[in-house]
């Protein structure tokens, strides 16, 4: 019985020697190869984190594992996103802001035109009224000819002056009739609203008050941006007070006060008794 069960033994050995070389020949599956190289990969997964680990560990720093470079474009993205949220929010406040500002603009420009044509109208009637006969000495008419006639000659430029010259040297009976004459010839030129606003000083030194108002509205009328125009206002307002018109005389002042807040200090003197005079409401 013994020697059989050696006797196999023996068989089975041989038998499994033999097939060693068979086995050895026969190729790895290739899923199998796949798992090898996962498994290579996790290993150097798990080397290079034992690495970090130690590291920080030996340096003391904390361990920081940086996001994955998607996720910081998309952070970056998503940022980017909410300034222009916040910028376009921004425009559009301003636009509704700018929007609101030319509302208002526009509003004021209509108050202002309607004011201009209703004061434009006001100054007609008194002009029209002035030109009524008053009980002041009579003159001829402003926008007519005069006994004095400048030489055929001489420019708009030149009668001008010549007109100031005789006011300056104090002759104001010429200086009435140069500015009259100025204004009968060149009624349209630039220097025609200030050659008014003389004619009117002249025509007061003398007492003809209802003439110089005359004077003076055709001087302002378009509330010229000029150094003598707010002396103009003035004296027209006091002119109006001298022939008892105050209610017109309270609405020039109110205008003076609006029209040329940067009026010198002499003016706004003047303009201030006017208005004391003429019992202006405060």
């Amino acid at each position: 019985m013994t020697l059989r069960r050696l006797a196999l033994a023996s068989v089975a050995v041989l038998t499994l020697v033999s097939a060693t070389p068979a086995l050895a020949q026969i190729p790895i599956d290739p899923l199998d190869a796949r798992d090898a190289r996962r498994l290579d990969r996790m290993e150097q997964v798990l080397r290079e984190l034992r690495s970090i680990v130690f590291q920080g560990r030996d340096s003391g720093k904390p361990v920081v594992v940086q996001p994955a470079e998607t996720d910081y474009q998309l952070q970056e993205l998503t940022r980017r996103i909410a300034d222009l949220e916040q910028a376009l929010t921004r425009v559009n406040g301003q636009l509704e802001t700018t929007n609101h500002d030319l509302q208002l603009a526009k509003r004021d420009a209509e108050a202002l035109r309607r004011d201009n044509k209703a004061l434009a109208d006001r100054l007609g009637g008194m002009e029209q009224r002035q030109a009524a006969p008053t009980s002041d000495a009579p003159s001829p008419d402003l926008a007519g000819g005069s006994a004095f006639a400048a030489p055929p000659a001489q420019t708009a430029t030149e009668a001008f002056t010549a007109a100031r010259q005789l006011m300056l040297g104090g002759d104001y009976t010429g200086a009435e009739e140069a500015f009259r004459d100025y204004v009968g010839r060149y009624d349209d030129s630039a220097k025609a609203p200030e050659a008014r606003y003389w004619l009117g000083k002249t025509l007061a030194a003398r007492g003809a008050n209802a003439d110089a108002a005359q004077a003076y509205i055709g001087a302002i009328r378009g509330w010229p941006a000029t150094s003598w125009a707010p002396d103009a206002t003035v004296e027209l307002a006091r002119s109006l007070v001298a022939i008892k018109k105050p209610t017109d005389a309270c609405q020039i002042l109110g205008e003076f006060d609006r029209r040329y807040p940067k009026a010198a200090a002499a003016v706004k003197g003047r303009a201030t008794a006017a208005r004391t005079q003429a019992k202006c409401a405060v």
